[in-house]
């Protein structure tokens, strides 16, 4: 192993002492700016961590968060120098993470918050242009074998838990109470401009969204949203998703599945 990975490898493990290697340029004892530069390390990616999941961090409290987050971090440090990226395995860590189990929702809404920095950083797309979308709608006997892609910036959580109804309590957009946590809800997250939005939506229109990022053809994406929603309504979510600008290219499949 090189000198500069056992220096990035002791950083993060505070049982390992300063590489024998080192040398201050003065002439001083490299071991303390070795711990010095170590704590440094080891906050900035707390603080990273806490940046992208505040809600998380609200829910549990800040210490609690430091904490978890550290262990998260000295196991799963970042691979890439843009931080803004960083967390992506948070959401799984919190939810094998033991003393976090008393919340069965902490994960959940880690990947909540993580869609949303994914929406944020997204690449722009201009939407279909809707006129030419209508008159492909407008056909019955083909309109099952549309294939559409969705906006990059549009991520959908099915989630056990009460994700939405949370994520807004925190906004200051509902009170606390008055909602179970442990109900099931599913969320859409889009981008509108620069704003990312955090939208309630029912499980039909979850399994439909999802269908068509998948590939599946508009045809069999209905089907499995009725499997899962009776109540699903094709034509309010295509609405929803053309009016929304989430809808940017579409095309004809006629071998069951999308290009």
């Amino acid at each position: 192993m090189s000198l500069q990975q056992r220096f990035a490898v002791a950083l993060l493990d505070p049982e390992l002492e300063c590489p024998a290697q080192l040398r201050a340029w003065n002439g001083s004892d490299p071991a303390k700016r070795f711990a010095v530069y170590r704590n440094n390390v080891l906050s900035s990616l707390i603080d990273a961590l806490a940046a992208s999941f505040p809600v998380v961090q609200q829910l549990v409290g800040e210490n609690f968060f430091r904490a978890m987050a550290a262990v998260h971090v000295r196991n799963s440090p970042p691979r890439s120098r843009l931080l803004a990226h960083y967390g992506a395995g948070f959401p799984a860590f919190i939810e094998g993470f033991a003393p976090a189990a008393s919340l069965p929702y902490l994960a959940d809404m880690a990947r909540l918050e993580l869609l949303r920095i994914e929406a944020y950083h997204a690449a722009d797309a201009g939407p279909v242009a809707s006129d030419a979308l209508a008159t492909a709608l407008a056909t019955p006997e083909r309109v099952g074998a549309l294939c559409f892609q969705l906006h990059p910036a549009l991520g959908v959580l099915d989630s056990a838990f009460a994700v939405v109804s949370l994520w807004a309590a925190h906004q200051d957009e509902r009170p606390l109470a008055g909602f179970d946590p442990l109900q099931a809800e599913c969320a859409l997250v889009q981008r509108r401009g620069l704003e990312v939005e955090v939208l309630g939506i029912r499980p039909g229109d979850a399994r439909f969204i999802q269908s068509l990022q998948q590939g599946q053809p508009l045809g069999q994406a209905a089907e499995r949203a009725l499997a899962r929603d009776a109540e699903f309504d094709p034509a309010r979510c295509l609405s929803h998703l053309l009016g929304s600008g989430a809808i940017i290219q579409f095309a004809y499949d006629n071998q069951g599945q999308c290009p």
